[in-house]
């Protein structure tokens, strides 16, 4: 297994489940990517990143840094070209597609958070208590109800409400608040808690995760992958090789002729304490629609956490991005006070072409397979990546695959 975040974790817990001798190999630390530091928010059933209008909209607001959606001018031709295949999936069919495939993926990974808590014990304030859409705007109102009535369509129960029962629910809401949406089926958690708490379980089943080792390339004899080489130097030996090192995995690929359209959009944090002055006390998760920026409740803070930004391969924290999530908490939440953040951090989520996840061999070489692109939906997915994975590496394959392999970009 290459890749020790939340992906990485989730499929060797569920191979290690299983009986098998798995090595996570680590290039920095467990979580060090976007995995500790997301909204710790579980959303299943969401459409893709890929709506009709999105990349012209972007193009609009690329020179305005405090957008929620971002792409930082510069020459990089790779993100140009990425750019202009995801603007072809920018279609209501492909939508409507990747909905018939993500709905049923988001419902039974939920399922499986709730039972890896339960079984494994893991406490990192994992709270399946749903979450709102919060809006400003009636586009960004009308922009929910349709999300609303299109997850209807796929068994989902969302409640469309008014700003006053918004704010019944929620106090600490201001009165921009003009209406939103609860969408029932969602937890919250913290998710570096998860997810060292994961990397725990995998232990005890007999697993072993190294740290600070960097993945070079995949050692192939004879058609199938035998194993990893490290960046130190030395191969680790292996029977399978499982790539879930999120946008890092395209330079792996690349050395076996693989084409994996992942490019990195950037995500950010801060971590407000509760109190005066403070963050106020938040009931349960908010989205704010117009500024795509997530407000989770912990025990101690609130994490507001978003954006979309395409800067290429870097963790640099610009901080416009930051100003631009307390400036769109602040106008929501009109008692969020002026208090030092605990926490500033942003990660790089695999975003692929399509909005889908791509999992699933890669054409050619017996024994290696592939689990990136989640996007936004790492944690979300995680436990169902886990279990596909596990499944298709020890059964031979998976029929939930066919829609997420590689395979489709050939």
């Amino acid at each position: 297994m290459v890749g020790g975040g939340v992906i990485g974790i989730s499929c060797a817990y569920y191979l290690a489940r299983r009986g098998v001798d798995v090595v996570v190999l680590e290039r920095e630390r467990v979580g060090a990517g976007a995995s500790e530091g997301n909204a710790g928010c579980v959303s299943p059933g969401h459409p893709p990143l890929n709506a009709p209008g999105r990349v012209a909209t972007a193009l609009k607001q690329m020179l305005d840094p405090a957008s929620p959606l971002y792409i930082r001018p510069a020459w990089n031709p790779g993100l140009w070209r990425w750019l202009m295949g995801f603007a072809r999936y920018c279609t209501d069919e492909h939508v409507e597609h990747a909905m018939a495939v993500m709905a049923p993926l988001g419902k039974a990974s939920l399922h499986l958070f709730g039972e890896l808590v339960r079984q494994e014990r893991i406490d990192c304030e994992y709270r399946a208590d749903g979450y709102y859409h919060v809006c400003s705007t009636e586009e960004g109102l009308g922009e929910s109800e349709h999300e609303a009535a299109v997850l209807g369509g796929h068994g989902y129960a969302p409640e469309l409400l008014s700003g006053d029962e918004l704010r019944q629910r929620e106090p600490a809401l201001g009165p921009s608040a003009i209406g939103g949406v609860f969408f029932p089926e969602a937890a919250t958690m913290d998710p570096a808690l998860f997810l060292n708490r994961l990397a725990e379980a995998v232990r005890r089943l007999g697993g072993e995760i190294r740290e600070t080792s960097a993945a070079r390339s995949v050692v192939v004899n004879g058609g199938r992958a035998t194993g990893v080489e490290l960046e130190s130097g030395g191969t680790v030996g292996c029977d399978a090789v499982v790539l879930a090192t999120g946008p890092y995995s395209l330079k792996i690929a690349r050395r076996l002729g693989a084409r994996l359209p992942v490019q990195p959009g950037k995500g950010y944090h801060r971590d407000i304490g509760i109190g005066p002055n403070g963050a106020p006390p938040l009931r349960i998760a908010c989205v704010l629609v117009e500024s795509a920026v997530f407000c989770t409740p912990l025990y101690t803070f609130v994490r507001f956490a978003g954006t979309m930004e395409f800067s290429g391969v870097n963790r640099v924290l610009y901080p416009q991005r930051l100003r631009q999530i307390s400036r769109a908490a602040k106008t929501v939440f009109p008692g969020l006070g002026t208090a030092r953040p605990s926490s500033e951090w942003c990660g790089l989520r695999p975003v692929s072409v399509d909005g889908l996840p791509i999992v699933g061999p890669l054409a050619g070489i017996e024994g290696l397979s592939v689990a990136t692109g989640h996007g936004m939906l790492g944690l979300t997915l995680a436990p169902i990546t886990g279990d596909i994975v596990a499944r298709h590496v020890l059964d031979g394959g998976d029929p939930r695959t066919e829609d997420l392999s590689p395979a489709r970009f050939d």
